[in-house]
C-alpha cells in the first residue's frame, strides 16, 4: 500500500466526542489568547541551555514537532522541525554554504510553489494552503504518470515568505504552528554577533487546517519551507529569496508564483507543470484569473464594483491575454498566479538577464536616494511585466509565454471605492510606464535567440502594444469627445431630438448642463487626485463614479435613439440592408462599432462556453467604465511620484527573540549557546493553545493605515510635468475637435446626406472596432490552436 494511503488511515480523529466549544465573542476570544500567553509563558520559561556544534559554521536546529501531528513518524522530515537562522543577504545564502533538506535528501524537484505574504489573515492563508494541498494531492493520485504517482509529493516544495517578523498576522502563525511548520522558542535575534535576516523553518506536514482551527489529515504529505524574514522589506525581496537563496539548492523545474488570498482550482496547478512538459519552448505560464464571486455569485449581487472587475477579468482572458498567447509573447503573467521555468529565468554569463532585471527594482524602491527616474521607478512597479519581456527577448535563447485555459485561481477583489482606486495606481502607473519600455525596446526582439519567423510575430504584436498604449493616453479625450458628439448629435435642435418627452426643445438644455457637469467633475476628480488619499475622499470619488456613470447612461441613450432615427421604420426598407449600410453614416459607424466591441465581447464568450459574466456583471461594467478611465487614469497620473507599494520598509530588527552565543567546549572545539524548548508537553501544549484561539473570531478592528510617506519635490515636480503633458494631449484634442473650426470643416468636405456624420467619431469607432476584431481573431486562433494540441 502507498506511503499516501496508509498515511490518511493512521490519522487520529481530528476532535474528541462529547467536547462543547465555548460561544464566539470577544470575552471567549480575550480568554482563549490569554490561555495561549499562559502556554508561552511556560515554554519560554522552561527553555533549557543546550550547546550545539555548528553546520558548516550556521545555526540549524532539529527540534520535536508536536505529538498531535507526527502520528508516530519517525523519519526526521516528518518528526522534527528543522530551523536554520540565516544571517546572510539572499544572494549570499548559497556561498555561505546554507542548506536545505530537499537538497541534503538528494530530492530532484519538479514543482518549487512559492506564496508570498505580508499580514494577511488566516482565512487567506487557510484558503490557498490548502487549495495548493489538495493540488499535490491531485498529482500524488495520478498512478500511471511517468512523473508522477504515490511519492510525487516528495518532487515539490511549498515555500512560504512573510515579510517581516514584526508584520505577520499572529493568528496565520498558529496556523503554520498547527500544521507543525512554526515553533515558538527556539527562533534567534543574533548568531554570534550577526543579525539573522531569516527565519527558516523545514517540516513535511501532513495535515490540513481550517481557519478555525480544525486539523484534518491532509490526502499526502506536503514538504513546506516557511522563511519568516526578519525585516518588511517587501514583495520583491521575498522573491529574491525564493529564487536567489532556495532556487540554486532546490534546482526545479518549474517554480510557480502564488500570493496568499489566491484560490487555485483542484488541477490547475497540474495544467501548468503540464504546458511545460509538453511544449519544451515555454519560459512562461498562467492560468486565468477569476473573481472569488462567493456563494451562489452573491458577491457579484451585492457588489456592483466587483461585478465590474468581474467583467474586466473575463473580458481579458476571453480576448486579450489570448490573442497574447498566439503571438507568443503576454504583456503581463499575473504575480497573483503564474509559472516559470527555471531555467529560462536564470542570468547569462556575464550577470545580465531575466533575473537581474526583475530584482532590478528591489533597490529602486529601497527607500534610500536613487539615481533612476520617476520613469524607471515606475516601471518597476511592475516588475512582472519586466521579467515576462526579459524572458521572451532573453539574447541566444527562444523562449515564449503561454496562456492555460484550463488552470484557474480565484482571488478577492477590491469591494471599497478607496482601496479600487489605491490598487489601481500602482497597476496603471507600472503596466503604462512597463509598456514604454518594450515598445521603446522591441528592437531586442532581433537580438533573441527566436526563429525569423517567431521575430515577425512578435514584432507585429509589439506595433499593436503600441497602439493600444497611444489609445490609453489619450483615453481621456476620446471618452469625452465621445459623449460630446453623441449628445450633441441626439440633441440638436427640431423633431428628432432625444429629450423631446421632457418638453420641445429640452435637448439643448439637457446638453448644456451635462456638458459643464461633466467638466465640473473632471475638475473635482482633478483635485482630489492632487491633494488627498482615495480614503480621505472617499465620497468625493463616489460622488465621481455615480455622476459618471449616469452621463454614460445617457450617452448610451443618446447612441440608441440616433441609431432607432437612422434605420428604416417599414419592413420594406429593412430590405436594402447593404443600402442603408452605404447611404447612412451614422447608422453604419455607431452600429459597426458597437457590433464590434459589445457584440463581440458577447461571441468571444460564447464560444468559450462562459458567458455568464454577460448576464451578470455586463450593466455594472457599463456603469463603471467611465470612471476606469475618468478617474483611475487621473488619480493614477497625479500620484506619479507616490512610489509606495501598499506597505511600509522595515529598516530595523526588534531584539527579542535572544541570541546565540559562541563558545568553545573542552576540547576547543567551536559551539553555540542556545536557549530552546526541551520538555515535549510544553511544545504540544503551545499547539492546543493555539487551536483553541482559531476557534474563536477575533472582533472586527478597524484598519490603521500609516500616514503617506513624504515625497522628494523632485519627483513632485516630474509628477507635474507628466501630468501637464498628459492632460495637454487630452485638452488639445478636446479643444480642436469641438471648435467651431473643426465643425466648419466637416461641413464643407463632408457629405452629411445619410444624417448626422463626424469623421473623428467614425475614426475612433473603427478604430476601437479594429482593435477588438485583433482581439478576437487570436482569441478564436488560440480555441483552433488548442483543439489540434498546440
Amino acid at each position: 500500500m502507498s506511503q499516501v494511503a496508509s498515511h490518511g488511515r493512521q490519522y487520529p480523529p481530528q476532535q474528541q466526542q462529547g467536547v462543547h466549544y465555548a460561544p464566539r465573542g470577544p470575552a471567549i476570544f480575550r480568554e482563549q489568547s490569554y490561555g495561549y500567553s499562559n502556554a508561552r509563558d511556560k515554554l519560554m520559561k522552561r527553555r533549557s541551555v543546550r550547546h550545539v556544534e555548528l553546520q558548516q559554521g550556521n545555526l540549524v536546529l532539529d527540534m520535536p514537532a508536536p505529538t498531535h501531528i507526527t502520528n508516530g513518524q519517525t523519519s526526521e522530515e516528518m518528526s522534527k522541525v528543522r530551523y536554520t537562522a540565516a544571517t546572510c543577504d539572499p544572494d549570499e545564502f548559497v556561498r555561505r554554504k546554507y542548506s536545505l533538506r530537499p537538497y541534503l535528501m538528494g530530492r530532484q524537484t519538479e514543482l518549487f510553489i512559492v506564496m508570498t505574504m505580508y499580514n494577511e489573515d488566516e482565512v487567506l492563508f487557510v484558503k490557498t494552503m490548502n487549495a495548493v494541498i489538495k493540488n499535490i494531492g491531485f498529482l500524488c493520485g495520478r498512478n500511471k504518470s511517468k512523473t508522477w504517482g504515490p511519492d510525487g509529493w516528495k518532487k515539490i516544495v511549498v515555500c512560504i515568505v512573510s515579510d517581516g517578523r514584526n508584520k505577520i498576522n499572529a493568528r496565520t502563525l498558529k496556523v503554520l504552528t498547527l500544521m507543525g511548520v512554526y515553533q515558538e522558542g527556539i527562533a534567534k535575534d543574533t548568531v554570534g554577533g550577526k543579525d539573522v535576516t531569516a527565519h527558516i523553518f523545514e517540516f513535511t506536514s501532513q495535515v490540513m487546517v481550517s481557519d478555525t482551527g480544525e486539523v484534518s489529515a491532509a490526502p499526502c504529505p506536503v514538504q513546506i519551507l516557511f522563511c519568516l524574514k526578519e525585516q518588511n522589506k517587501k514583495k520583491l525581496n521575498s522573491h529574491r529569496w525564493f529564487f536567489n537563496a532556495f532556487g540554486p539548492l532546490i534546482k526545479p523545474n518549474v517554480c510557480i508564483l502564488l500570493d496568499v488570498g489566491t484560490k487555485p482550482t483542484g488541477t490547475s496547478i497540474y495544467e501548468l507543470w503540464k504546458c511545460f512538459d509538453k511544449h519544451s519552448n515555454v519560459g512562461g505560464a498562467c492560468g486565468e484569473i477569476c473573481v472569488d464571486t462567493g456563494r451562489g455569485c452573491s458577491l457579484l449581487l451585492t457588489s456592483p464594483l466587483a461585478a465590474s472587475q468581474n467583467f474586466e477579468l473575463e473580458l481579458s482572458d476571453h480576448l486579450t491575454i489570448l490573442y497574447q498567447s498566439v503571438f507568443g509573447y503576454i504583456s503581463v503573467l499575473p504575480g497573483a498566479f503564474s509559472a516559470y521555468r527555471y531555467k529560462a529565468l536564470q542570468n547569462g554569463p556575464d550577470g545580465k538577464g531575466p533575473l537581474a532585471s526583475y530584482f532590478k527594482g528591489e533597490n529602486l524602491h529601497g527607500g534610500g536616494v536613487s539615481e533612476a527616474g520617476l520613469f524607471e521607478r515606475n516601471m518597476y512597479l511592475a516588475e512582472d511585466r519586466i521579467l515576462c519581456f526579459e524572458i521572451v527577448t532573453k539574447k541566444r535563447e527562444g523562449w515564449i509565454l503561454k496562456y492555460v485555459k484550463s488552470a484557474k485561481a480565484s482571488t478577492d477583489v477590491p469591494t471599497t471605492v478607496p482601496e479600487f482606486i489605491s490598487q489601481r495606481r500602482r497597476w496603471l502607473n507600472g503596466s503604462f510606464f512597463a509598456a514604454l519600455h518594450a515598445t521603446v525596446f522591441m528592437y531586442r526582439i532581433w537580438t533573441s535567440g527566436q526563429n525569423f519567423f517567431r521575430k515577425i510575430w512578435l514584432q507585429i504584436e509589439f506595433i499593436y502594444n503600441a497602439v493600444q498604449m497611444l489609445f490609453a493616453w489619450t483615453s481621456l479625450a476620446n471618452f469625452y469627445l465621445a459623449f460630446f458628439f453623441l449628445v450633441s448629435t441626439a440633441t440638436a435642435p427640431g423633431e428628432n431630438d432625444a429629450f423631446n418627452f421632457l418638453h420641445a426643445g429640452a435637448g439643448q438644455k439637457v446638453f448644456e448642463v451635462l456638458l459643464k457637469f461633466y467638466i465640473a467633475v473632471i475638475a473635482i476628480v482633478l483635485i482630489c487626485s492632487l491633494g488627498n488619499r482615495p480614503q480621505g475622499s472617499k465620497w468625493a470619488y463616489v460622488f465621481a463614479i455615480i455622476s459618471f456613470g449616469l452621463c454614460n447612461v445617457i450617452t448610451l441613450w443618446c447612441a440608441g435613439w440616433t441609431i432607432y432615427l437612422s434605420v428604416p421604420h417599414t419592413k420594406e426598407g429593412w430590405a436594402n440592408f447593404n443600402g442603408l449600410l452605404k447611404d447612412s453614416a451614422t447608422f453604419r459607424d455607431i452600429v459597426i462599432s458597437f457590433a464590434a466591441t459589445y457584440g463581440l465581447y458577447f461571441f468571444g464568450s460564447l464560444i468559450h462556453c462562459e458567458p455568464w459574466h454577460m448576464f451578470t456583471s455586463f450593466l455594472q461594467y457599463l456603469f463603471f467604465l467611465p470612471s476606469y478611465v475618468n478617474i483611475l487614469m487621473m488619480y493614477a497620473m497625479c500620484n506619479l511620484h507616490d512610489l509606495g507599494w501598499g506597505t511600509k520598509g522595515d529598516n530595523g530588527a526588534s531584539k527579542d527573540l535572544g541570541g546565540a552565543k559562541k563558545i568553545k567546549d573542552k576540547e576547543g572545539k567551536e559551539m553555540l549557546e542556545v536557549e530552546v524548548p526541551t520538555l515535549r508537553e510544553d511544545v504540544d501544549s503551545v499547539w492546543q493553545a493555539s487551536r483553541s484561539v482559531l476557534r474563536v473570531k477575533p472582533p472586527a478592528e478597524k484598519e490603521h493605515r500609516d500616514a503617506a510617506t513624504k515625497q522628494n519635490d523632485h519627483d513632485r515636480n516630474s509628477r507635474t510635468n507628466t501630468v501637464l503633458a498628459w492632460l495637454g494631449t487630452n485638452m488639445a484634442m478636446i479643444v480642436l475637435f469641438t471648435s467651431s473650426l473643426f465643425t466648419d470643416f466637416v461641413a464643407a468636405h463632408f457629405s452629411t446626406q445619410g444624417g448626422a456624420f463626424n469623421p473623428y467619431l467614425s475614426a475612433l469607432f473603427y478604430a476601437l472596432a479594429g482593435l477588438s476584431a485583433i482581439r478576437f481573431t487570436g482569441s478564436v486562433l488560440y480555441l483552433l490552436m488548442r483543439l489540434f494540441g498546440h
